[in-house]
C-alpha cells in the first residue's frame, strides 16, 4: 500500500466519524507553462503534517502518515511541527494505519 492509499483510507474513515479533514501536500512540484517549459512550484511548509482537520467537537488535529513497512521516517521538521501543534493544544502525531489514526484523533475507546 502506498502512503497516498493510506492517507485516502484515513480520510474516508475519519470523515465517516464526523471529522472535517484535509490533505495538505507539501514539496516541490512542476507545472508546464504556456510556452512548454516547466516551472517549479513550492507547496506548503517544510514539516507540515500530511493531513489536518478537526473533530466534530472542534478540536484540531494534525496527522503525519508513514507507510507501515518502515520505509518512511519523520524528518526533524515534521517532529518539530508535531511538537508545536501538541503544545498549542491540538492533537498531533505519526500514524502507520487507519486504526492508529482513529485512536490518535479520538483516543483508545474508538
Amino acid at each position: 500500500m502506498t502512503e497516498t492509499d493510506l492517507k485516502n483510507l484515513i480520510m474516508v474513515e475519519l470523515s465517516k466519524k464526523g471529522c472535517k479533514i484535509f490533505n495538505r501536500p507539501t514539496g516541490l512540484f512542476f507545472r508546464k507553462t504556456k510556452g512548454g517549459e516547466y516551472a517549479r512550484v513550492k507547496i506548503g511548509d517544510k514539516g507540515q503534517s500530511d493531513l489536518s482537520g478537526h473533530r466534530p467537537d472542534g478540536l484540531a488535529f494534525y496527522i503525519e502518515v508513514k507507510r507501515p513497512d518502515g520505509r518512511g521516517r519523520a524528518t526533524p521538521q515534521q517532529l518539530q511541527f508535531i511538537k508545536a501543534m501538541q503544545e498549542s493544544g491540538a492533537i498531533a502525531g505519526i500514524v502507520e494505519s487507519v486504526p492508529e489514526a482513529v485512536c490518535l484523533v479520538f483516543g483508545a475507546k474508538s
